[in-house]
């Protein structure tokens, strides 16, 4: 029997390239999205490539729509919680009480209410949250710092509480990464935040799926509580001289 993997957010981006490096290590895997069209043209696309992926419209905030989706494709060895909305880079002191409460809501709610039904229904196994090396703190979006350090928070929470049951909880938290994410960034900023970059690029969306691989594995699955930061060494904070 095959081993099959959920990733929310899967449509596009770190969640597409993890769909697809799941799929080619062997995983029947169900991506859930909540852009339907996105979804519908992935998976024909992946269709086409004769991959076996599947996909679902689902909004991570919904619990009744989430149980069902997981009793309905499931049952499932690993989960990521890849769904997750970027903020608009703004000073602390102009955002919005709205603008926290949405990415709380997405990044974080959605994030412990997929995981909590999702451990439910699990025996043993992984779940996979993506956190950013954003949650070490930085200047302008102190509404997403708060939402991903969340996400570091509750993965140790979980990871304390399920390993009792087998399930291993992990965070990844990635650096830059090209997906569509930093397209709201202007050119000129993007630039600027390239340079700092110890490659002088942001990540491939496959670094992270490669990294998320490693974490479902049977070797990966020994690890829990953990955040592993992927962002190609900035975050040691030591500028070459």
């Amino acid at each position: 029997m095959r081993n099959t993997a959920l990733v929310t957010g899967g449509a596009r981006g770190i969640g597409a390239a993890t769909a697809e490096a799941l799929e080619r290590a062997g995983w029947d895997v169900v991506i859930a999205d909540r852009d339907a069209a996105a979804v519908a043209a992935s998976v024909a696309a992946w269709a086409e490539d004769h991959r076996r992926i599947g996909g679902v419209q689902l909004d991570v905030t919904d619990r009744v729509a989430v149980a069902a989706t997981l009793d309905r494709h499931g049952p499932f060895t690993l989960v990521v919680n890849n769904a997750a909305v970027p903020a608009d880079m703004l000073p602390f002191a102009e955002v919005t009480a709205a603008q926290f409460e949405r990415l709380m809501r997405i990044n974080v709610l959605g994030c412990f209410i997929v995981g909590q039904e999702a451990a439910r229904r699990m025996e043993g196994g992984a779940i996979v949250n993506i956190a950013s090396r954003g949650y070490l703190g930085g200047i302008g979006g102190a509404h997403y710092v708060a939402s991903k350090a969340a996400v570091v928070g509750l993965t140790r929470a979980m990871a304390i509480e399920l390993r009792w049951r087998g399930i291993a909880v992990n965070a990844v938290a990635p650096g830059m990464v090209d997906t569509r994410m930093i397209d709201n960034f202007s050119p000129a900023m993007r630039a600027r935040l390239t340079d700092l970059e110890p490659s002088g690029a942001a990540l491939d969306p496959q670094v992270i799926a490669d990294t998320i691989v490693f974490l479902g594995s049977a070797a990966g699955r020994m690890m829990s509580g953990q955040v592993l930061l992927v962002d190609g060494g900035k975050a040691l904070g030591v500028v070459p001289f």
